[in-house]
């Protein structure tokens, strides 16, 4: 079998999309893993520096991939006993299989000479990053819209959705950057929420720290002199009823700050949480993965077994017609990688709205934003 390696270098294209039951899945691909020792590496043999920090593989994967050369140091097939050195270069050939998200459309709203706005849908990554590349926003465009080079303005969580705004030169983006940096920008969200939320405006002017390791933030809490770190980032957050049910209520939320899940984290504090967010419905912690529906799988202990997979069944039936089995691959023959849930949904926080000096960019209510 011959094997064609991509790289960052070769776009996405509209054929490497795969829809099933809801989702959209990319058909696996050879894909060529670069990076540098850094000094915390060195002095590692190199598959105890693969076994150590790539854990999603067993051990004996990696010692098979570097006597075969697919694990390569300055490109050359190496030894599992060779010892790595700063700044060497590593490359990771590999079968990649990237994770699904779910299959809507990314709707593009605005397109002029200079910048795009789409339609985010919830699940879908912005940029590559982590196990995705093809399955992000900037991918879907090139592949769907023939939309590249692209310059995310700002920032949205995985599973939030509603208003993007790309640049389409560095330039642009730059000003973006210096106006959201300026304080000249105003940003609007919206958010359901649970109970029913105070009628009166709302500010939240409380400190945030944002642990990495759990992937979830929490408020500056108790006396922090003895550690600087747990005092947080300075955070403010305005929020405004829209409407409520007597259940839920939906809430207009203007961040004055950009800090990592402040509105999540500051509704929590007022004690109306988004209502289907589980890493910040506390009652709902430590059972988020049990439901099927986890808001957030990167900050969650998935309980699906590493066996696991939602589209065995038909990949079974299907793979060969979809791509190639790779007999080292440990993914092979699902199409998505194992460990992946099946029913993610996203957050019930939406970007409706980005204005600054002479422009704004909106997106249109979600349909959960509306009572019956």
């Amino acid at each position: 079998m011959e094997i064609v390696w991509q790289t960052p270098a070769n776009p996405p294209e509209r054929q490497d999309y795969i829809f099933r039951k809801g989702r959209r899945l990319v058909r696996p691909y050879y894909f060529e893993f670069i990076s540098h020792v850094k000094n915390r590496w060195a002095g590692k043999t190199i598959v105890d520096f693969f076994a150590q920090e790539f854990k999603g593989r067993p051990f004996e994967y990696y010692v098979s991939a570097v006597q075969c050369g697919r694990i390569q140091v300055d490109g050359e097939t190496v030894p599992v006993s060779y010892i790595l050195e700063p700044s060497q270069k590593i490359s990771h050939f590999l079968h990649r299989h990237e994770p699904p998200v779910m299959a809507s459309d990314v709707t593009v709203l605005v397109e002029e000479p200079d910048v795009v706005t789409v339609c985010k849908p919830a699940s879908v990554p912005v940029h590559p990053c982590g196990q995705y590349r093809k399955n992000t926003v900037i991918g879907i465009l090139q592949a769907e819209h023939g939309l590249a080079p692209l310059f995310p303005v700002h920032r949205l969580d995985r599973l939030v959705s509603g208003l993007l705004i790309l640049a389409r030169n560095a330039a642009k983006a730059d000003l973006f950057r210096q106006q959201i940096e300026g304080g000249m920008v105003q940003k609007q969200y919206i958010a359901k929420v649970v109970g029913v939320f105070p009628e009166k405006e709302l500010l939240v002017d409380v400190s945030i720290y944002y642990n990495p390791r759990e992937g979830r933030s929490t408020v500056k809490a108790g006396d922090s002199c003895c550690d600087p770190l747990s005092k947080g980032k300075t955070a403010s957050t305005k929020f405004t009823r829209i409407s409520s049910n007597g259940t839920h209520s939906i809430v207009l939320c203007e961040p004055v700050t950009g800090r990592t899940h402040q509105i999540r984290v500051h509704l929590q504090h007022t004690g109306h949480p988004i209502a289907n967010d589980m890493l910040y419905l506390s009652e709902y912690v430590d059972n988020r993965s049990d439901v099927g529906m986890s808001a957030d799988r990167a900050a969650g202990k998935s309980s699906i077994s590493e066996t696991d997979n939602t589209y065995v069944d038909d990949c079974e039936e299907t793979c060969c017609k979809n791509f190639s089995i790779d007999p080292m691959c440990t993914h092979c023959p699902n199409l998505a990688p194992t460990g992946y849930e099946e029913h993610e949904v996203g957050l019930w926080l939406y970007c409706i709205r980005y204005s600054g000096p002479g422009w704004k960019y909106e997106c249109p209510y979600p349909g959960w934003a509306f009572f019956s």
